[in-house]
């Protein structure tokens, strides 16, 4: 695994998450549209998630998101979500971790 590289949070109202993470951030999305809004704040991306529950979820980059979601199953997760392809070959998932957060995985395109 690498690094944490994006943390996802939901926004039950969307135009005034986008106000808030504008102000936080300090700039403009770069990826707006009615289901992501993205952020870049140094190496990592803030997206805002359309959605009425959740907490934030910080995703980690690796090389082989099945492999990884093996291993973390092997060391006591849940999955919660099995690799998705979301965006021309961009690969999530997420698992619950034993003591019940949930932690995202992404691998980018090969």
């Amino acid at each position: 695994m690498k690094d944490v590289s994006l943390i996802t949070y939901p926004a039950a109202d969307l135009a005034k998450a986008k106000q808030f993470f504008r102000e936080l951030t300090g700039t403009e999305p770069y990826a707006d549209s009615p289901y992501y809004v993205g952020y870049k704040s140094g190496n990592v991306e803030i997206g805002l998630v359309p959605s009425q529950q959740g907490s934030a979820i910080p995703f980690w980059t690796v090389d082989d998101i099945a492999a990884s979601v093996k291993a973390l199953v092997d060391a006591g997760g849940t999955v919660v979500q099995d690799p998705t392809d979301v965006a021309n070959g961009l690969l999530v998932a997420s698992i619950k971790e034993p003591n019940g957060a949930i932690v995202g995985l992404r691998q980018f395109p090969k």
